[in-house]
């Protein structure tokens, strides 16, 4: 009697952190729209993890400065961002591993991916002539923003997955949308 209880205690268990991750996963665009405000804040939501018993997962990106630009610069290469909350460390440069929080959005608002509800991501800025871990226009975006800040950038789709897209969820030709906040520069 006491194994069956267990399995239930725990079936239920990773059925209510199921459900948490799925309702983190419905995330407001409010902080990455156009409109140059936000009604985001930060939240945790409580997971259960194997080896510590519980994992805090945010839930949706932290509030932007409240002098953030509203417009967007564009570089060069056609990439558009805006720093939506100025970090105080470090920016990332060639070779810089560098950890965040992310979502991304495709120009109607369907959000394509997010690591809100899971953890954060890290990947490491290349150099010219290097192998990217990310899309160019993260590549590039990353390093306007310093450690502790947030960026919004427009990735046009010859900085991202271009004519091919990268299926089922970006369509080719896609204009890519990401709000981007980093944890971390190493």
């Amino acid at each position: 009697m006491q194994r069956c209880a267990t399995r239930i205690v725990f079936t239920c268990l990773f059925a209510g952190i199921v459900a948490g991750c799925e309702s983190a996963a419905r995330v407001d665009t409010s902080a990455g729209s156009g409109s140059g405000s936000s009604s985001a804040t930060s939240t945790t939501d409580a997971g259960a993890s194997a080896s510590s018993g519980a994992t805090n997962f945010i839930k949706q990106p932290g509030p932007p400065d409240p002098e953030a630009p509203t417009e967007f610069t564009t570089t060069e290469t056609g990439l558009k961002y805006r720093v939506r909350r100025k970090g105080t460390g470090d920016k990332p440069v060639a070779s810089s591993r560098v950890t965040v929080n992310y979502k991304g959005w495709l120009d109607d608002g369907t959000v394509f991916d997010t690591n809100y509800h899971r953890y954060p991501f890290s990947f490491g800025v290349a150099g010219e002539g290097e192998r990217r871990e990310v899309i160019v226009g993260w590549n590039e975006g990353i390093t306007y923003v310093g450690e502790g800040g947030m960026i919004e950038l427009e990735v046009p789709s010859e900085l991202a997955y271009g004519r091919n897209g990268n299926p089922p969820d970006i369509p080719g030709n896609a204009t890519l949308h990401f709000l981007v906040e980093v944890i971390s520069v190493e």
